[in-house]
């Protein structure tokens, strides 16, 4: 992508209703005006809310966002770029229940107030080998989560990384937090089983459909290589601190 196309990208970024831009100020180490208001002032209705984090171009957001009108949806990411692409379509054709927000997801805390999530999607993010805390399910962001998630709230985490999927499990096992479901090949072996699963009576059958019917950018790339997807849903419920999981990292670096 050219200079001169991130610019023109940026620049209709700000013309998006559907696109929250704060600037550090507002979310280093104090709350932002929506934080706790998402429904009432950004959404204008009341409906669970659902973020996905690392959102890229917004096609996950977009797509839930279609597929289930009684529920609010928000991505995040920090590429002014990739969130063009999403925040163009939900902006040109007027979602309602869409919305992005670019902010680094270390400032997630100043956004979102306690009990104001129903659910969280982390799709193909960095499995920062050999960085846990900059990992999305460290004991460090389930902590974050945990403040504003509610009771039972889930998180979805649909990945290529055998590595991230078989930590994000071991720290779910060490810390007592209940799975709901998991596939380690999930358009393969492991399709049928997760029909059967308890996400389907938790979230609804339309949301395992989507994890099969709608596909990221990077996504299909992975899947045009081969390389098999896999999946799992957790609560974060937990008293106290979150620790790190005894695992076998080795085994699953690629």
């Amino acid at each position: 992508m050219s200079g001169k196309d991130k610019l023109r990208k940026f620049r209709e970024n700000e013309g998006f209703t559907c696109l929250v831009q704060p600037s550090t100020a507002e979310v280093l180490g104090c709350d932002h005006p929506l934080k706790g208001r998402w429904n009432s002032d950004f959404f204008k209705a009341d409906r669970p809310v659902v973020v996905e984090l690392g959102c890229g171009k917004g096609e996950y957001t977009v797509e839930l966002g279609l597929r289930n009108p009684s529920f609010n949806y928000i991505g995040v990411d920090i590429k002014g770029a990739r969130l063009w692409k999403g925040a163009k379509f939900a902006h040109e054709n007027r979602l309602p229940n869409v919305g992005f927000l670019r902010t680094r997801i270390e400032f997630i805390e100043s956004m979102f107030a306690r009990d104001e999530v129903s659910e969280i999607w982390i799709t193909f993010a960095d499995p920062q080998i050999g960085r846990e805390k900059k990992r999305l399910t460290s004991p460090l962001f389930l902590a974050r989560y945990r403040n504003f998630l509610k009771p039972g709230g889930i998180i979805h985490l649909k990945t290529d990384s055998r590595y991230l999927h078989e930590y994000s499990k071991a720290i779910a096992e060490q810390n007592g937090l209940e799975i709901l479901a998991e596939a380690t090949d999930l358009y393969g072996t492991d399709r049928d089983r997760l029909y059967d699963s308890g996400i389907a009576s938790v979230c609804g059958k339309d949301a395992v459909d989507a994890l099969f019917q709608v596909q990221t950018f990077y996504e299909q790339q992975y899947l045009a290589q081969g390389i098999p997807i896999t999946y799992l849903a957790f609560t974060v419920d937990h008293e106290g601190p979150y620790v790190s999981p005894e695992w076998e990292p080795d085994r699953w670096e690629r």
